[in-house]
This record gives structure tokens, C-alpha cells and sequence, in this order.
């Protein structure tokens, strides 16, 4: 298949590949927790721990008992605690969502420490953002600033109707007009796409795993029972600890990592599109790649997916993206850019 080589078609790929990235989420929780019942009921061995776990499964799916047969009983037993144990993760995963909804963007900027700056303080800076959101078709965001001498942005908000830019003083001050333009459009790219949304919950909601394992651990760890059946739920609880461990450090992160460079590459596109200049934003990202470390950030890992580019990371030279990086390489986005300008042709070596 040919690889895209218009803006538009990088859009819709990118979008085509976040959805099927963002599915990951619940598929793969699903998946672990699945396999951790699994595993604890065969450890357990206990005829009667097992026939509890089918009997729930059966209670959602009771045209599966024609395929239980002895050799199968442990999974249709773990499979029946997998889906009693995601009942309360599930309630618990959709309270976290819903306060990280309502109170994510303000944990964002105040973990960034930005400052509010109203159109009297800068009114360049605030020429150049209605400019950009007329061109958008969006609402005026919010403007606020970091005091940092770094070059960096980010957006984020529940929705266009209440978004905000940010923008390190060091970025304002270093990047000529068009270029500062560029970089406020990607923003505004994300706003209209509503990556801002995704990333909010990405930031600030993920961590209800790490919550729920730091739970179980102490109810595994710390509890005493000298009941049978409590003491198989222990073992179960470990089990189920463990996935929730390997999903909130090793698979979420990934998933994030891999979601977050597919929407960087489409606000890239996305935001040439709105000011019509692809290669403004290519220029500022070699500028943005030479001095992108916010300090404020550095211990605020999951605020890296929000940035215009990795607030922690040095450059990288060669043109691959890394597994465990937040963004795509930014001489391949340079590239793409480039290459949607015609000012280079062929593939990315």
C-alpha cells in the first residue's frame, strides 16, 4: 500500500490508526485480567473454587455450557472472575474518567505551572492565536504562559468551547511570527481534532490502575484469613494485582506512547492545513528540537504527551520512532512536512 502523501490522507490515516490504537485500551485490560483469573484458578485447583467462577460465566453467557468439559473448566471458571472482578475496576476506572474529565485540564495546568495572560500583556501573542482560531472555525482559547526559556506548547480542555494554549515565554521569544503561527495552529489542530480531550484523560485518568493495584497489594499483602474461600480470593487478587501492574507500567504506557505520536503527526498536517505553511512549522520544529526541556515538567512523565515535543528528551538524530518515546521523531515530522510542501520527495529511510 502506498504510504500517504497529502495532508488530508495523513489525517484520515492517523485518525483510522488512533482509533484502532485507543480500542487497545480496554481489549488489553480485558485480555490480562482475563488471563491473570485464568492462572489463579488453576493455582487454586479447588474443584468448588472453580464451579463458583462457571457459574458466573454461565449466568452471562448460558449458551456456552454445551462446551465445558473437565479439561476446560478452569477457564470457563476464570473467565467467569474475570468478569466479576472488572465489575467494580469498571466502576471505579468511570468515577477517576469522570473527575479527570471535569477537573483534568486544570491538574494539567497547574502541573506545568502556567500562569493565566490576558490580551493587555501580549497583544501579539493574542493577534496570532484569534488569527489562527478564525482560520480553525474555533472558539478563542484561553492563553497562559510558563515561565521557562525552553520552546515548548501544549493545549488542553474539555472541549473547543473551553480550551487553552500554553506556551513557554522562551517559545514567544524565540521563534519568528510566522513560525510562533505555526506552532499555535498545531495547537489549535489539536483542539479541533480533540486530541486535547484524550490526552487530559490520558494524563490525568490512567492512573486509577496504578490505584487499584496499590489496593489489591495491601489487601493480598497485609490481610489475614483463616477462611478457605477468602484465602482462594486472596491468591485470585494477586493474580489480578499482577495484570493491573503490567497494564498501567508496561501496555497502557505503550498504547499511550503509540497514540500519542499518531496525533502529533496529524496536527502537524492538520495545523500546516489551517495557515496553509507547511514548512513555517517545519522550521519551528528544528528550532523547538534544539531546546525543548521544560524543567517544571521533568517530574511530570505523562505531561509529555501533551507537548508539541518530548519536554524531557534530548534530540534524537536518526529518523525512526522509538517504542518508549511520546512523540514521532522531529526530523521525520520535519520530513513529512517538507515532503506535503514539495520540497522533498521519496520515503523516510
Amino acid at each position: 500500500m502506498a504510504e500517504p502523501i497529502t495532508l488530508y490522507d495523513h489525517i484520515a490515516a492517523n485518525n483510522r490508526k488512533t482509533f484502532l490504537l485507543v480500542l487497545l485500551f480496554p481489549l488489553s485490560l480485558c485480555l490480562l485480567v482475563g488471563l491473570a483469573c485464568i492462572a489463579g484458578v488453576y493455582v487454586i485447583g479447588d474443584p468448588a473454587f472453580t464451579r463458583d467462577g462457571i457459574t458466573v460465566f454461565l449466568t452471562f453467557f448460558p449458551g456456552m455450557h454445551v462446551y465445558l468439559t473437565p479439561g476446560n473448566a478452569p477457564v470457563f471458571g476464570g473467565i467467569g472472575y474475570m468478569l466479576y472482578a472488572l465489575l467494580p475496576i469498571c466502576i471505579v476506572a468511570m468515577v477517576w474518567m469522570g473527575i479527570s474529565y471535569l477537573f483534568g485540564d486544570l491538574m494539567m495546568l497547574r502541573f506545568a505551572r502556567a500562569k493565566p495572560i490576558e490580551k493587555k500583556d501580549n497583544p501579539q501573542i493574542f493577534r496570532l492565536v484569534e488569527n489562527v482560531a478564525i482560520a480553525a472555525g474555533l472558539p478563542m482559547p484561553e492563553v497562559f504562559v510558563i515561565d521557562d526559556k525552553s520552546l515548548n506548547a501544549f493545549a488542553t480542555g474539555r472541549s473547543p468551547k473551553s480550551a487553552a494554549i500554553v506556551l513557554t515565554t522562551g517559545i514567544i521569544a524565540r521563534l519568528e511570527p510566522q513560525e510562533l503561527e505555526a506552532v499555535i495552529a498545531h495547537e489549535m489542530a489539536h483542539i479541533g481534532n480533540r486530541d486535547i480531550r484524550l490526552n487530559m484523560l490520558i494524563i490525568t485518568g490512567l492512573g486509577v490502575f496504578g490505584f487499584l493495584a496499590d489496593y489489591l497489594r495491601t489487601f493480598v499483602f497485609y490481610g489475614r484469613s483463616s477462611d478457605k474461600k477468602q484465602s482462594q480470593i486472596m491468591i485470585l487478587a494477586f493474580f489480578i494485582m499482577i495484570a493491573l501492574l503490567i497494564f498501567n507500567f508496561i501496555v497502557a504506557p505503550l498504547i499511550r506512547l503509540a497514540i500519542s505520536r499518531k496525533r502529533e503527526y496529524a496536527a502537524d498536517a492538520t495545523g500546516a492545513l489551517i495557515i496553509r505553511n507547511p514548512l513555517a512549522l517545519a522550521s519551528a520544529l528544528e528550532k523547538i528540537s534544539q531546546d525543548a526541556r521544560v524543567e517544571v515538567l521533568d517530574k511530570q512523565p505523562r505531561m509529555a504527551v501533551a507537548c508539541v515535543a518530548d519536554p524531557r528528551e534530548k534530540p534524537v538524530e536518526n529518523m525512526k520512532d522509538d517504542l518508549w518515546s511520546t512523540h514521532p521523531n522531529i526530523q521525520s515530522r520535519i520530513w513529512r512536512l517538507r515532503r506535503a510542501a514539495g520540497v522533498v520527495s521519496g520515503s523516510i529511510k
